[in-house]
């Protein structure tokens, strides 16, 4: 762990409060940078200023220079001898192939100006210009290869850091569906309906829908950053638990599952942003992957677990095992989790300087960009902004094509126990494990994609200097994602309907599902990330919301659609609406630059 990352976690940020911050000391305390004593600042100034009196000396020479040059009627003398030459190289009349000059229609004072305010506006803007570029107060990285900057980690703590990201996304995800496991003991015991008792999935699923719209936005404060909110909301996360196990009647089961949710969604709001913070767009792909693995198997896996100390003991148990999952995940981060937001690691620097030097005119290139922004217009920003991109054509319907993949995935899982329980006689733990076909698909296609990555996608960016030319390109592999998810969907449900065929098959088949909603999840995202990268935050947050609405509706409707349809049936008209959507990559691969020239809000749009 490099040393200066460890200030930034929350142990290192307690050590260095309790201790007056004479522990774990940073470089810039030890030895301050120069540039920022009082002495370095002062002779940055004056060397600034020095720099712009000589601007100002040698505009005001060419200005005298032009004048001399200019006719009585202020006019530019040409000299007889000048030619304008055509394509042919003939030499032609000035009179009449002159080149028109902006502003030849103007009367003569305004097409040239007053060179006094000329001058007066150059230097403001060179002043604009030297405040941005070269302001003595502005704190910024130590060089390109500043150790704090997370793009300068090693590979090797990088991945240890997304690694931890994926566990704590996993620690919570899982939540989800292993409450799924006892649903038959919240039934038994508060004397509710199945649908009632699924309501408790769904509160939890819509409350991280909810939870990113204020999450995100906080997380991206430069003064606060994103550690406080990951080890804050995950306290409150596993706090929340005891009063669902202890609840002693279905509401306040039901709103302990929202608020659990709501507070447990910033690691599935803000994690491929913590990715983005360390890794570059080369190898920004890769982490995302390991990621949204640990997305995949905290529903996949929540069933397994859930299973099996359902049988053993009860409703109340699975979620226990969330409980000790969660926490271990809680002291983790605690100890190893730094602080990966750039303003904030440089907002933390501005403050020790601040305090060193005295010098309390120093601020960050963050406090600037936000300076003019008042209270109503940040909440603005941050809260409606994702409903201002609801409408934008690329997001509508590939937003509404992950939520219907979401929606499709939980209530598929109300399938599972009829197919393994009811067809082929499984307990609840060994139906659990009819949840690994998706698991073992999701990294399988994990393992594919990355190959994917290496041999194709890395000498594009090599190419273009690092830049992907096209973001459409990102979309190659969906096409054949889409495809995999109505397979699934067809295969599961008509091979399980059958005892007579091995419960082998359909489980087979629930891979291709992990398959297709892994490389969809991957390919989108990224291609989001490529056209909206100025809008980002507010696109993934209008996408939780999206996806979280769809994932904790369906299931409500889960057994009234297998009681009429059955299995097969129900699976069918499920593979049916994926189906919908097959087309959805084409179009894009092909028609993708056009929409996107269209777009109010796509940043990208060449």
């Amino acid at each position: 762990m490099p040393y200066n990352a460890f200030q930034t976690t929350f142990l290192g940020s307690v050590i260095r409060a309790v201790s007056g911050n004479r522990l774990l000391k940073y470089h810039d305390e030890i030895n301050l940078p120069e540039q920022y004593s009082k002495e370095g600042i002062a002779r940055r100034e004056q060397q600034q200023q020095q720099q712009q009196n000589e601007k100002r000396s040698q505009r005001n020479s060419r200005s005298n220079n032009d004048r001399n040059d200019d006719d009585d009627n202020g006019i530019p003398r040409r000299s007889d001898s000048e030619e304008t030459i055509t394509d042919g190289n003939q030499p032609v009349d000035n009179n009449t192939s002159k080149a028109k000059v902006p502003g030849d229609n103007a009367p003569q004072g305004e097409k040239y100006g007053n060179n006094d305010e000329a001058d007066r506006m150059a230097n403001n803007q060179d002043q604009a210009e030297e405040g941005t570029k070269d302001d003595p107060n502005l704190v910024t990285w130590y060089g390109d290869d500043d150790p704090e900057n997370p793009y300068n980690w090693s590979t090797g703590y990088k991945s240890f850091v997304a690694l931890q990201m994926s566990f704590l996304t996993f620690a919570v995800y899982i939540g989800s569906s292993i409450y799924s496991s006892g649903i038959e003991g919240v039934m038994e015991q508060f004397t509710v309906s199945q649908t009632t008792g699924l309501v408790g999935l769904t509160t939890f699923v819509l409350g991280y829908g909810v939870g990113p719209m204020l999450w995100s936005p906080i997380s991206e404060l430069a003064n606060i950053g994103r550690m406080p909110v990951y080890v804050g909301t995950l306290f409150i996360f596993i706090a929340l638990q005891f009063p669902t196990i202890y609840a002693n009647n279905i509401h306040t089961l039901l709103a302990m599952r929202f608020f659990a949710g709501f507070f447990g969604s910033p690691a599935l709001a803000v994690g491929g942003a913590t990715m983005g913070d360390m890794f570059k767009p080369k190898h920004l792909a890769y982490a995302i992957g390991v990621w949204g693995c640990g997305a995949v198997c905290g529903p996949v896996i929540g069933p397994l677990l859930g299973g099996f100390t359902y049988q053993a003991k009860g409703w109340t148990w699975p979620l226990w095992v969330l409980v000790w999952l969660s926490g271990a995940c809680f002291v983790l981060i605690c100890i190893f989790f730094p602080e990966t937001s750039g303003k904030n690691i440089l907002h933390r620097r501005m403050l020790r300087l601040r305090r060193i030097t005295g010098n309390n005119e120093l601020k960050t290139q963050a406090m600037i960009d936000s300076s003019h922004l008042s209270g109503s217009q940040i909440i603005s920003e941050t809260l409606f902004r994702p409903f201002v991109l609801f409408f934008d054509p690329i997001l509508l319907i590939y937003n509404t094509y992950l939520a219907l993949i979401y929606g499709l995935l939980y209530i598929w899982f109300e399938s599972f126990p009829l197919v393994y329980m009811q067809v082929h006689g499984f307990n609840p733990g060994e139906s659990g494990l009819a949840f690994m076909g998706i698991f073992v698909g999701a990294w399988a296609a994990c393992a594919v994609f990355c190959w994917y990555i290496h041999v194709y996608l890395e000498p594009i960016f090599d190419a273009n200097n690092g830049m992907i030319p096209c973001p459409e390109i990102r979309l190659y592999p969906a096409p054949i994602a889409a495809v995999c998810i109505p397979i699934a969907m067809f295969g599961f449900g008509w091979a399980g309907q059958y005892e007579s065929v091995h419960w082998i098959v359909p489980t087979i088949f629930t891979g291709f599902f992990g398959i297709g909603a892994f490389v969809l999840f991957q390919c989108i995202f990224a291609y989001f990330g490529d056209v909206f990268y100025n809008e980002i935050g507010s696109v993934l947050t209008l996408n939780d919301l999206f996806r979280a609405s769809w994932g904790a509706g369906f299931p409500l409707f889960a057994n009234a659609l297998f009681k009429h349809l059955g299995i097969g049936g129900g699976n069918s008209l499920l593979g049916g609406l994926a189906c919908l959507f097959i087309p959805a990559p084409f179009l894009f691969i092909k028609y993708g630059h056009k929409i996107r020239e269209r777009s109010k809000f796509a940043s990208n749009k060449s």
